[in-house]
């Protein structure tokens, strides 16, 4: 399908399914070659970026483990703009590597209050593995070593990523068409 409806908008694929695909595995081989002989902790932040996730630890060819984690900032139906809590973080990463698994990031603001968070409890170091980053929505500056794609500031829906709970469903990734 090249469009879909979701609610009441409209989308056009924006990233085919095999070009993430593709894409992913790139990113997984990157990964193993950087962290072999090491035993890495995926944090995959939850709800978004549960496909991602799984397509990426799947590709992943050293010893690994995954975790998933949310982040609390809403008070109500509005963001607070800081992560207030993060929740489902059982593990213990003082001295491992962890890579935060993120479906996007825009502004870098959850991002880097995530990374404080981590720091926290002493790992021995944190590396970012992100589907998608809006370079020019950025406001903070972040190393994301594993980025699938830089995207411009569109809305996008599919492969985890919804609109209004809608759409996480879709193989693609579609940007809005107005």
């Amino acid at each position: 399908m090249n469009h879909v409806q979701v609610k009441d908008k409209h989308f056009k694929i924006f990233l085919t399914e095999e070009q993430i695909k593709q894409r992913v595995a790139e990113v997984a081989a990157q990964i193993s070659r950087d962290l072999e002989g090491q035993k890495p902790l995926l944090l995959a932040v939850l709800n978004g970026s549960f496909m991602f996730a799984a397509d990426l630890i799947r590709g992943i060819d050293t010893p690994c483990e995954i975790s998933f984690v949310r982040m609390a900032s809403y008070v109500g139906t509005k963001s607070t703009g800081h992560v207030k809590e993060l929740i489902g973080l059982n593990e213990d990463i003082e001295g491992r590597t962890v890579v935060v698994v993120e479906d996007i990031i825009d502004s870098g603001l959850t991002m880097k209050e995530l990374l404080g968070i981590l720091a926290e409890k002493h790992p021995k170091e944190v590396r970012v593995a992100s589907l998608l980053v809006k370079p020019g929505n950025l406001k903070v500056s972040l190393d994301v070593p594993y980025c699938c794609f830089e995207i411009p500031n569109d809305f996008i829906v599919g492969y985890g990523l919804d609109y209004d709970g809608e759409g996480r469903n879709l193989k693609h990734i579609y940007t809005i068409d107005e």
